[in-house]
């Protein structure tokens, strides 16, 4: 462990606080402005979409750039979207705010990178918890993403533009903060530098339980929470309500992060990813019981801490099935399924919510659930016999 990797993890807290702010109003906003109610979760899906979209150009410029200045680069379109975001509620315009959401879709394909760059900056042996601290940064946004919607939705007239404006001084603190932060240098480039196809890293068993298990416990976690806010607006819950339960959602979805890497180490990182399963149908179980604060709140505190795990061992497994010089295409790669996924978990989550309601949207999303499930008892009967 070292200053650079607590900088990093001080980047990834600024990086959820725009998350955390961006899940909490952007359902909201475009349920305000949009033409029809089952769209208010398009700015939500605009963002993935666009992280989506990003990851070939992010995994570019990673590449020819090196981490520091690509990751100062997103910080850059995060400063500038924001500001087109609080325009586009100041002068009520739905499209544009869909349009400025999807070009910040950038930074988050960027950011979602962080995790990766932590391996890169401790020792070999200190990787799974290097990757683990550095989710654990996830707790800032989780303590002042809430908290900056709450407190900046009245800044100016316009509901939550002053959230907007205050995310773009989170941007520009995040980019003095990284420029502390070294990255070791991006490689020279030689005649076998791009190691194997993307294909062929993409076959292997790991990698291929490495990428169903990240995206899909990423659009569980992301289907049930874009749809929070809306859900409680419904019951006749206070925002006030909604930004408590986001807020130990995303307690739930770092603090872990402080010890996952320990557990993945003692007790084995499929062992760690099947708590994770486990914990995401108790949320489910307890989602379905009513729809009350006091069921809001523990189902989200577990689907984030069953989040956790999944998401850190999936990233563990990954770091296991590609060679430095292949990083950039592998982790782009990962990006690319975890947003096309998100990006279809934040579209069915506004219309499942706005159309047919909390219940059907739980019991959705049992099927990818059931799917985690099947990917990681295949990889483990795979280690056994290997054995």
């Amino acid at each position: 462990m070292n200053r650079h990797l607590w900088l990093l993890t001080l980047c990834q807290g600024l990086f959820l606080t725009n998350n955390v702010t961006f899940i909490a109003i952007n359902g909201l906003v475009g349920l305000s402005l949009a033409p029809l109610g089952w769209m208010a979760t398009l700015p939500v899906m605009a963002y993935v979409v666009g992280g989506a979209l990003s990851t070939g150009l992010v995994a570019r410029t990673q590449a020819e750039l090196g981490r520091k200045s690509s990751f100062q680069l997103g910080l850059l379109v995060a400063l500038l979207s924001c500001l087109l975001c609080a325009w586009a509620a100041v002068s009520k315009n739905f499209w544009l705010l869909c349009s400025a959401t999807l070009v910040a879709g950038y930074y988050n394909a960027n950011a979602n990178l962080y995790r990766f760059a932590a391996a890169e900056l401790a020792a070999p042996a200190w990787r799974e918890k290097a990757v683990s601290l550095v989710l654990a940064g996830g707790l800032i946004g989780a303590v002042t993403g809430p908290q900056l919607a709450q407190q900046t939705r009245t800044l100016i007239s316009a509901p939550f533009a002053g959230a907007y404006l205050a995310l773009s001084g989170v941007a520009l603190l995040a980019m003095l903060v990284l420029w502390f932060i070294e990255f070791p240098p991006v490689p020279a480039k030689g005649p076998t530098s791009d190691g194997r196809a993307l294909a062929q890293i993409v076959r292997q068993p790991t990698f291929i339980v490495a990428a169903t298990t990240g995206a899909l416990g990423y659009g569980v976690m992301n289907l049930l929470m874009a749809a929070t806010p809306l859900a409680m607006q419904q019951h006749g819950l206070a925002f006030s309500d909604a930004a408590l339960v986001l807020q130990w959602h995303v307690i739930g979805m770092f603090a872990p992060g402080f010890f996952t890497g320990h557990l993945i180490k003692r007790f084995g990182t499929l062992t760690i990813m099947g708590l994770g399963l486990v914990l995401n149908a108790a949320c489910i179980v307890i989602a379905l019981s009513g729809v009350e604060l006091r069921q809001f709140l523990p189902a989200l505190f577990l689907l984030g801490v069953g989040w956790n795990f999944l998401f850190t061992g999936s990233t563990t497994l990954a770091l296991q099935t590609y060679a430095p010089q292949e990083k950039d295409k592998a982790q782009g790669a990962l990006n690319f399924l975890v947003f096309a996924t998100l990006a279809v978990s934040s579209f069915s989550s506004g219309v499942l919510v706005t159309t047919s309601g909390w219940q059907l949207l739980n019991y959705g999303s049992l099927l990818p659930v059931a799917l985690i499930g099947a990917s990681l008892l295949w990889l483990a009967s795979l280690q056994r016999r290997a054995v």
